[in-house]
């Protein structure tokens, strides 16, 4: 299994600037100067595995950031419901993602509700300057989404995870996760999906009042059509989205080429299919085998060279599997291994 080692010097980067205007100044967000003792003082920890899991970079919300972020869904209980079954653990996971050169980190208020982002301020607050914190709003919750059924568990799916884009609401969630985040300004702030019974124009048209208040640098959406961010665009500048996207489900691949063109950053949820890459067949194993790696590895490696503008967030509640995950930015994939990766995958399922 590919693993992350020390590097003694830091290799160029190939910058992506992600939007088109000049992001809003920040605030200052970092807090009291931490001590040397300071639980969350890693000026001591980060130096020796910093530039070693990532090669190109975004500059999201002014701020430069490596091309492989960490996702905090994994922060909760079973079905994303309630606190997890080690808090301390989530902590250490967080911190030691910081330590190995994670920079970009993405939450939502319905992660728990609420326990993800209050998991990520124990754990770095106060905050490095080259952190970029992602939250969501959007989705509310109304218990867990799997359930134990006489066949086994059940994921409810979307039924456990209704949309609401009202614009108090919005307003409301985005004060709410300053607040537990501790930050004075959200550096990316993301409607967690279109609510079908709210126009548009209200729901961005809100995230674009938070932007020109202040309390948000940048926006962005998530699991959106082609038609939808072309009506967003008209209203506020997107400068990411976040859609399902893998080796085995590319069904947005075409929002995944308009981010191309444009220079939006594309962030893929569930990037390493759910548990689902048995889908993809023989190939990924014989990939994973070749490298010495793990098949999960080798679709986080794909997801980084099939696109520039790819921005993978792989969470996990345990310190042994996010060092699997980071390690993936180390599996050098030849051109012929992602063609045929690309050709084992499907349009949508």
């Amino acid at each position: 299994m590919a693993q992350i080692g020390p590097r003694t010097a830091r290799a160029d980067h190939q910058r992506l600037r992600v939007g088109g205007r000049d992001a809003p100044p920040h605030t200052s967000r970092r807090g009291p100067s931490l001590g040397p003792n300071h639980p969350n003082d890693l000026s001591r920890k980060r130096a020796p595995m910093t530039a070693t899991v990532h090669r190109d970079t975004f500059e999201i919300a002014g701020k430069t950031v490596s091309r492989l972020g960490f996702g905090t869904m994994r922060f909760t209980g079973r079905g994303i419901w309630g606190e997890p079954a080690d808090r301390a653990e989530c902590i250490a996971v967080m911190r030691r993602a910081v330590e190995l050169g994670v920079q970009f980190i993405d939450t939502a208020n319905s992660y728990g509700p609420y326990v993800a982002e209050e998991i990520i301020r124990e754990a770095l607050y106060p905050y490095a300057d080259d952190i970029v914190i992602a939250t969501k709003a959007g989705l509310t919750r109304n218990g867990p989404d799997v359930i134990d059924t006489a066949e086994g568990p059940k994921r409810l799916g979307p039924a456990a995870w209704p949309p609401v884009g009202r614009p108090e609401y919005l307003r409301q969630e985005a004060l709410m996760s300053l607040r537990r985040l501790g930050l004075d300004q959200i550096d990316l702030f993301q409607l967690h999906r279109i609510d079908p019974k709210v126009p548009l124009a209200d729901q961005v048209g809100e995230l674009k009042a938070l932007q020109d208040e202040g309390k948000i640098v940048a926006i962005g959406l998530s699991q959106v059509t082609p038609e939808q961010l072309a009506e967003a665009h008209q209203i506020a500048e997107i400068v990411t989205v976040q859609n399902r996207f893998n080796v085995i489900d590319r069904s947005s691949q075409a929002v995944l080429d308009i981010c191309e063109r444009d220079g939006l950053g594309f962030i893929p949820w569930a990037p390493v299919a759910q548990g689902g890459l048995g889908q993809a067949g023989d190939v990924l194993a014989e990939i994973a085998r070749a490298h010495g790696c793990s098949v999960e590895q080798v679709a986080i490696a794909w997801l980084l060279r099939v696109s520039p503008v790819m921005l993978p967030i792989p969470g996990t509640s345990q310190r042994k599997h996010l060092e699997e995950n980071l390690a993936a930015a180390r599996v050098q994939l030849s051109a012929d291994e992602v063609a045929r990766l690309s050709r084992s995958g499907t349009a949508g399922i």
